[in-house]
């Protein structure tokens, strides 16, 4: 069986200064990448091509428009407990992710909101919340998950553990493993407890799945989120328009063998602008934990 098959079971089967400091900086970082440019070059012929489009296809996604909204259908599996609801999707980008998920299709039932500083998880119905800094959220925490992370997993990118964006001379890091007519994309963290995946198409390094895993060797345990993308297709216009994909299909499995899985259809995909970009928590709402807020929410 290929390489990229066994993994693609796998992820399926398993639940994710002063002014002259900063010149000298700066011409560190042309070196930098004038060197990993190098190395991409010396690359056997089929990964050097992979690479260059990986490349391009950072480049445009800083090009494209900074904001996205969509109509979206959300279900949640947990444990044996099923929950379908609509809701939207809107992000700006490098500044806030956000889903309202709506009950009875006109009553917001839950809001999630992830900005560079804290995630918002807040019951409508219950009046709960929890609002913590990414550092405090023990599987975001263990995984390396910052907003960066989940912005690149949300808009269908590359991301670099733990920073704010991928450059040219960060790709040298990635291993690749051309397969067929896909490839993987492989980081390891050096203490050997994050391990990074991407299975992207050779033909135009479109991403179709990511995985990220977190090795605990205290308890031997493991922490994994899968993200699938499928069925693109084309959003903006001229020089930004770009593949998307509309549906997306998420699993969060915790060392303590919890399982959440998530899927999320998107519809009436738009660049709008103009809505409310940070939530106000009222002081008619209780924060609570992220257990008691499962139990509550998925009992509606």
């Amino acid at each position: 069986m290929k390489t990229s098959s066994i993994l693609k079971i796998a992820f399926l089967a398993i639940p994710l200064v002063f002014a002259s400091c900063g010149s000298k900086k700066h011409v560190t970082e042309q070196q930098t990448a004038a060197l990993a440019k190098e190395k991409i070059a010396n690359l056997p012929q089929n990964e050097k091509a992979i690479m260059e489009k990986v490349e391009q296809n950072i480049k445009d996604s800083v090009k494209a428009n900074r904001f996205l909204t969509s109509k979206v259908k959300f279900t949640v599996e947990y444990g044996e407990q099923n929950l379908t609801l609509t809701g939207n999707l809107r992000m700006k980008r490098d500044d806030i992710i956000r889903l309202q998920l709506m009950a009875f299709g006109f009553v917001e039932a839950a809001r999630l909101e992830f900005t560079k500083d804290y995630v918002l998880i807040m019951d409508r119905i219950n009046k709960q919340y929890i609002m913590q800094p990414y550092m405090h959220v023990d599987f975001l925490r263990n995984s390396g998950i910052n907003f960066y992370t989940l912005q690149a997993l949300f808009w269908n990118e590359l991301f670099m553990p733990n920073s704010n964006g991928v450059r040219v001379e960060d790709l040298v890091k990635y291993n690749i493993t051309p397969d067929g007519s896909e490839a993987v994309l492989g980081l390891e963290s050096p203490d050997g407890k994050m391990n990074y995946s991407w299975l992207i198409r050779q033909l135009d390094a479109r991403i179709g799945m990511a995985n990220i895993l977190y090795r605990d060797r205290l308890t031997n345990g493991t922490s994994q989120i899968t993200w699938d993308y499928q069925d693109f297709e084309t959003i903006g216009t001229g020089a930004n328009a770009r593949l998307f994909p509309t549906l997306m299909n998420m699993s969060l499995n915790t060392a303590d063998s919890k399982e959440v899985k998530l899927r999320m259809k998107l519809n009436y995909i738009d660049e709008a602008q103009g809505w409310e970009e940070h939530t106000e928590v009222s002081n008619k709402y209780r924060e609570v934990s992220i257990d008691d807020m499962l139990k509550r929410f998925m009992a509606l």
